[in-house]
This record gives structure tokens, C-alpha cells and sequence, in this order.
């Protein structure tokens, strides 16, 4: 008999599984997997290998993957770094992997062709973006894959923003977009989480698991500061101050800020419920890799 496990991040199906869960789950086949990189600048991650399926999440440049199956131009993978599972066009993954240098610390950069703005870019690169610089030219970093990134829209793989909610505001106006995670499109979630990981805090993807995971519970009524963070049953967002809400919704289908207590009564009179809970992240998180 199978064991009971979260789909979104378990990688099973009757036809296939993991080669750890064997034993655990009962399907035809268990394979070991390959590891890949996400190629692409930010990429769907789907509930089923079809375009018209619905998004899940996203991935983003220079991310890990470990696809299990292939089907039709899609992989069925997993993403290392908070091991969602999902289908995503295979031709967005590559087999040779870098060694990834720096971060995009910027809402979104260009890569241009050569040293020089004025040139044509050739794609942008999300916040959160993983990328391996050989050098430096005229302000620029140079990465052989891709092109020429503004220097001071990268960041050393390993340094950490000391205030997360200073990332997230520099996403302020961003259009809301369920699963997304970048500035063309970002739900509440993923504003916390890709937040976080620059902040070099590992935090899950969707609302329920965040509030299961991160920080420590507030007492109700307890008084809130900047960087708490407030769930609601299918929703969150993190206070700038003792009284203001940083969150994407599809209210006004963007990241907005807003004063908490006006957030809060619209929602119970939407029916969406209180807040279930407020979470306080301790100062030192679990360091992201």
C-alpha cells in the first residue's frame, strides 16, 4: 500500500516514481532521475504535460531540476529548490550544468550582446536568477551562455539582502499572476518566497506550506512589526510596519500595499475568512542554496 504524500511534491504517478519511494509508493517504473538546469528566463512549471494546463509555479534561470519522465516535449521534474513537482517543456531544460556565481538582485535585467546599454538586449533576467559570471567588462558581467548582465543588478550567489521586505517592495506594482514569480507576473506565495530567497531564507512555495513552515506564531492581537507575516486561508502578505500590508491580489491584480485592517475587512466580507495566522521569522533563517 502507498503511503499518503503531497503530490505537489512528491515525484509519483502510477506510471512512474522516484527510485527513493520504492517501497513507499506503488507505480510501474522507478527510475533515479537526471539532474538538469532551467535555460530559459523564468519557466512554467504545469499540473499536466499540455500549454493550455494550469501553472503551478515557476522556475527560473540557472535552477536545478530532477526530471524523472519525458513525454511529448515535457519533463516531469522537481525543483531543488522547494521540491515542487510538475511538467516542464523539455526544451527549456539543459543536461550541462554550470556553476552558478551570482544572483539577480534587480526586479528584472536585461542581458545585452556586448558591454554597452545601448545595444538591442536579447532577454531579461528575473529576480532570483542564477547565473555564472567568468568576468567583468566596462560595469558589465560577462556569462558565456548568455551574454553581458549590468554588474550592479547581480549579487554574489551567497550574499544575503539583510531585509526581505525591501525586496519584496521593489516588486511593488508587479501584476499579479497565479503561480508566477517574477516582475512579469507574481502571486502571493511566490512574492514571500523569492523575498526570502534572497534573504538567504528556504521558505515552500504555496501559502499553506509557508505558514506550516516559517517563523513563530503571534499571539492574537499581539502588536505586529516589519516582516511579519500574515496568512489567511489561500492568501498572505508581510507587513512593511505595524500597520501596513505588502501583498500581491488579485483585488487589484498587482503587489500593492495597503493598511492591514482595510486588507483584513475585505476579505471577511469577501468571505475568505480571518486571518488564520501571524508568523514571525526568527533573525537568523535557514540559509537557501
Amino acid at each position: 500500500m502507498s503511503e499518503n504524500f503531497d503530490r505537489r511534491l512528491t515525484p509519483a504517478r502510477p506510471e512512474v516514481a522516484a527510485a527513493y519511494l520504492k517501497g513507499r509508493v506503488t507505480a510501474e517504473r522507478y527510475v533515479e532521475g537526471v539532474v538538469m538546469e532551467v535555460r530559459d528566463c523564468v519557466v512554467d512549471l504545469r499540473r499536466e504535460p499540455r500549454p493550455d494546463a494550469a501553472v503551478d509555479t515557476q522556475a527560473l534561470h540557472g535552477e536545478r531540476v530532477t526530471v524523472y519522465d519525458e513525454e511529448e516535449g515535457w519533463a516531469w521534474a522537481q525543483l531543488a529548490r522547494d521540491n515542487y513537482v510538475g511538467w516542464i517543456a523539455a526544451n527549456t531544460l539543459w543536461r550541462e550544468l554550470s556553476a552558478p556565481t551570482h544572483r539577480v538582485c534587480a526586479p528584472r535585467t536585461f542581458i545585452y550582446p556586448g558591454p554597452n546599454i545601448k545595444l538591442p538586449p536579447l532577454n531579461a533576467l528575473p529576480l532570483g536568477a542564477e547565473v555564472a559570471i567568468a568576468e567583468e567588462r566596462n560595469g558589465f558581467g560577462v556569462t558565456p551562455e548568455l551574454g553581458f548582465i549590468f554588474r550592479k543588478h547581480l549579487v554574489p550567489r551567497d550574499a544575503t539582502a539583510p531585509d526581505f521586505v525591501a525586496v519584496a517592495e521593489t516588486l511593488l506594482g508587479a501584476p499579479y499572476l497565479w503561480g508566477g514569480k517574477s516582475w512579469l507576473g507574481v502571486d502571493c506565495s511566490g512574492l514571500v518566497q523569492v523575498s526570502l530567497l534572497m534573504a538567504g531564507i528556504k521558505a515552500p512555495r504555496d501559502t499553506d506550506m509557508q505558514e506550516a513552515a516559517l517563523g513563530a506564531p503571534l499571539a492574537p492581537g499581539a502588536p505586529l512589526m516589519r516582516g511579519d507575516i500574515v496568512f489567511w486561508k489561500g492568501h498572505v502578505g508581510v507587513m512593511r510596519d505595524a500597520a501596513t500590508l505588502l501583498h500581491a491580489n488579485a483585488t487589484h491584480m498587482q503587489v500593492t500595499s495597503e493598511p492591514l485592517d482595510v486588507v483584513r475587512a475585505r476579505n471577511e466580507a469577501a468571505g475568505a475568512g480571518p486571518v488564520t495566522s501571524v508568523k514571525r521569522l526568527p533573525m537568523e533563517g535557514s540559509r537557501a542554496t
